[in-house]
């Protein structure tokens, strides 16, 4: 039993992705840093970025007084000071230790990370998408609504791990760099070059050779490895659909097996398995290209530095071991500056799944506000008495339009309507209709205010959970004692499940399709509603089960007001019959999703502030 949901922005049927599918860094940063700031995991996630922040630079610290320990460590060696080397030794031993303690404590705060924003934005995700009706409007919205689970569980898991590991990379490789740039520009000091017998020196000559090494790298990588970040956005797609085909084929192998389908869902998945794989095969084309370029670079690395000051080197201006320390420190310069390079292919993973992410969220967001264009909505208003009053409603359908005949029902407590019309005559319509959930047409339905209303759809909703628990949703489990939950088994024919009530199972697949409606009815015995609207859900009953249920409601809710839709074999009952007819002159609806694509960040924008 729910209350009837807001008016709801209209699902849209097929279509392509009707959302920006990579909105800018920027835009979602600052509508995550708004439910950031009310997040319970914000304090968590202040702490350990605090303590990153100190190991990182503690660590730098670390890596400074380890390349300041080369020179007299590998002078002693060249001087054969056997008590200088051994001396050093101990101090290599210290920092070295330090180094690991840092190491550790910084992979723990790493993986905290994680943890933490994988629970947040999950947390966030989850909130969002489960917002009273915008799950159903988004399933309806195209390409953006498919596969919410992947986005939700894999691509968030990804998205945050990721995030972590680029984030303290990048950060740690920022300060090296300002590390170890001035110990390297201190080191070219000494470095002077004589040409035509005219000796001059060059200003942070090996800085300069640095960057140059590493901005060449960047750049070629760049424009190597570009390819990836679409190539990735679309390999995840298609690892959605892969992984919804096997989920859906699993939900309902029963069916296929029946049918003998084995061989035609086969044909299906792999036609699925193969658009993932040649997707793959392009990504490996794309990352053997890139490696040329990675790994050329950094086998040229070993002797890059080497050669860069062997000028000072061969001329007398530096010692052997400030030749060591000019290696130690170019290379970690050159490492930070080639960060981008090392990590474009990860760049691109990351680029890729926030695309995901951040568009299946702004998308969610936006089912509250958007507008469609050039399309009539039904008027939902509150009633002013005990009454349902549906009048002159036209549903806008995408088979045609439908409306009632008559085209006017007031529904009173105690009142049993009955609406049906020819096979396929659209009543799917009309209840989503009625609950708020298709506002596409015209005409005004008038709820009573305060008053439960039960929506029973022709297919209930079981959660795996415990019989009970079956029976409370949505309330809490607890919410009933026994004898309450037996009497409304009971009342539905299901004496038989009494016993059952403690036990967990995934019971839309245990039970018959008519039991799941009989438990239904016996939740909504429980939650004693006084109103009742009914989605076919009595067609798939048998003649005596639908009476024995009948009889229940009658007697339990007899000032209940039922609007059933749908013929039943009960006789009696009801007290009036409408018909539910095609209206050659309504509209159809046809709405493109470019129109909602055209809304989408407008309305966006203002869910993000709300």
């Amino acid at each position: 039993m729910t209350d009837a949901p807001p008016p709801a922005a209209p699902p849209q049927p097929g279509g392509g992705e009707t959302y920006p599918a990579f909105p800018s860094v920027m835009a979602f940063a600052r509508s995550m840093f708004t439910s950031f700031r009310a997040s319970p995991t914000r304090n968590s996630v202040l702490w350990i970025t605090g303590g990153l922040v100190g190991v990182v630079l503690l660590t730098a610290y670390g890596q400074v007084r380890l390349n300041a320990w080369n020179q007299p460590f590998y002078d002693a060696l060249q001087r054969r000071d056997l008590s200088a080397f051994l001396q050093q030794l101990g101090v290599f031993a210290v920092i070295v230790s330090a180094l690991l303690v840092l190491n550790v404590s910084q992979n723990w705060l790493n993986q905290m990370m994680k943890l933490k924003l994988r629970e947040g934005l999950v947390h966030e995700l989850l909130d969002q998408w489960l917002k009273p009706g915008r799950a159903f409007r988004l399933s309806g919205a195209g390409q953006i609504g498919e596969n919410p689970d992947q986005r939700i569980h894999e691509d968030a898991r990804h998205l945050t791990e990721l995030s972590t590991d680029l984030g303290v990379g990048l950060f740690q490789a920022t300060i090296l760099l300002l590390s170890f740039i001035g110990v390297l520009w201190v080191l070219s000091a000494d470095v002077v070059f004589t040409v035509r017998g005219e000796t001059f020196g060059v200003p942070g000559y090996m800085v300069w050779c640095a960057l140059f090494y590493a901005g060449t790298a960047s750049l070629v990588s760049y424009w190597v490895g570009r390819p990836l970040f679409s190539l990735n956005a679309e390999r995840y797609a298609q690892e959605a659909e892969l992984r919804f085909g096997l989920v859906r084929l699993n939900e309902n192998i029963d069916d296929v097996t029946l049918s003998r389908g084995e061989s035609d869902e086969r044909v299906r998945l792999n036609g699925e398995l193969a658009d993932v794989l040649r997707m793959m095969r392009r990504i490996v084309t794309a990352q053997t290209n890139l490696t040329w370029v990675t790994a050329g670079y950094g086998w040229f690395t070993l002797i890059a530095p080497i050669l860069v000051a062997a000028p000072g080197y061969f001329g007398g201006d530096l010692s052997f071991g400030q030749l060591m320390m000019v290696v130690g420190a170019f290379n970690q310069v050159q490492q930070a500056l080639r960060w981008s390079v090392d990590n474009f292919s990860t760049i691109a993973d990351w680029r890729a799944t926030f695309g995901r992410v951040a568009a299946f969220r702004e998308a969610v967001m936006t089912m509250d506000v958007v507008e469609t264009a050039d399309v009539e909505r039904i008027q939902f208003v509150a009633s002013p008495g005990p009454v349902m009053v549906i009048d002159n409603l036209k549903v806008a359908t995408p088979g045609g339009c439908i409306m009632l005949d008559p085209p006017r029902l007031e529904l009173r407590p105690g009142d049993h309507v009955q609406v049906t019309g020819e096979s396929g005559f659209g009543g799917h319509f009309l209840f989503r209709a009625l609950a708020g959930l298709w506002p596409i047409g015209s005409g005004q339905i008038a709820l009573p205010t305060g008053d439960d209303i039960a929506f029973m759809p022709r297919h209930p909703y079981m959660p795996p959970d415990t019989l009970r628990a079956v029976l409370a949703y949505p309330t809490a489990m607890d919410a009933y004692d026994d004898a309450e939950l037996g009497a409304a088994l009971a009342k539905v024919g299901l004496e038989r499940m009494v016993p059952m009530l403690d036990r967990q199972s995934r019971w839309d697949r245990e039970l018959p399709h008519e039991e799941l409606q009989c438990i239904a009815f016996a939740r909504m015995l429980l939650h004693r509603p006084k109103w009742i609207v009914i989605d076919q859900a009595l067609g798939g009953l048998q003649e005596r089960g639908s009476k024995q249920i009948l009889d229940a409601i009658q007697s339990d809710l007899p000032d209940a007001g039922i609007l059933n839709i749908g013929r039943t074999d009960a006789e009696g009952f009801f007290q009036r019959t409408l018909r539910l007819i095609h209206d050659p002159a309504g509209k159809r609806f046809s709405t493109s999703p470019e129109t909602l694509a055209k809304a989408a960040p407008k309305g966006a924008a203002k869910a993000a502030v709300q």
